[in-house]
């Protein structure tokens, strides 16, 4: 993997910046289920997915936790170095869904190119906004969406990445994701089961009305 080829905006830069990005870039493999970067350690470095998925998440006082957004393959992560960024106040885990390649770029060299490329500094900015607009997104959903649609539309998506509608994931791991706690999953899919729309087993869920899913997240 070249690092080259999974920097957005590679051919943007200098000779001078690419040489310094791809001398100190730290290539990592990581294992599914690895916490990559937690609130409480200090600030690593952007995170550039090369491959997998990762997931962005933040924990409440009373321990319960929520997914904020997830990465793909050439994402950035800006919050795992929220040290360059003064304006950022909260903590986020970020966590390996599956078995991860991606370089951590170091944050003071970031940081340098920010500074003297316009074209760093306005993509970094660009980031950041999508991200934002992806929060914002998921506290409209939260506040103004029947958990019946929020979990109808949740299932979907998980079919979606996964390319199956037989879904290895537990009603723990689905409230984790979405903020509610076990109970409440469980109450709705059993209430999804009785409409026909998917079928329940231990750790798996299988849908099998995917017309009724989508009318229902709709």
């Amino acid at each position: 993997m070249e690092f080259s080829s999974y920097f957005p905006i590679w051919n943007k830069l200098t000779a001078a910046q690419q040489q310094l990005l791809e001398k100190n870039a730290i290539y990592r493999n990581v294992e599914k289920g690895t916490i990559i970067h937690n609130g409480s350690v200090n600030c690593i470095g952007l995170l550039l997915v090369g491959s997998g998925q990762l997931r962005a998440r933040i924990l409440s006082d009373e321990g319960r936790e929520i997914t904020l957004y997830r990465l793909f393959e050439r994402d950035m992560c800006l919050f795992s170095a929220s040290c360059i960024m003064n304006s950022i106040q909260f903590e986020i885990t970020i966590e390996a869904e599956k078995d991860t390649r991606l370089w951590v770029i170091p944050a003071d060299l970031y940081k340098k190119l920010m500074a003297e490329s316009a074209t760093v500094a306005n993509y970094t900015n660009e980031v950041m906004a999508a991200r934002f607009s992806e929060v914002m997104w998921l506290m409209e959903q939260v506040l103004w969406k029947s958990f019946d649609k929020r979990l109808a539309g949740f299932l979907l998506n998980e079919s979606e990445l996964e390319d199956t509608r037989l879904l290895r994931i537990t009603h723990e791991a689905i409230g984790n994701h979405m903020g509610n706690p076990r109970e409440v999953v469980t109450r709705m899919l059993r209430y999804f089961q009785n409409e026909g729309i998917v079928r329940l087993s231990r750790g798996m869920i299988e849908i099998t009305d995917v017309e009724k899913l989508k009318n229902l997240a709709e």
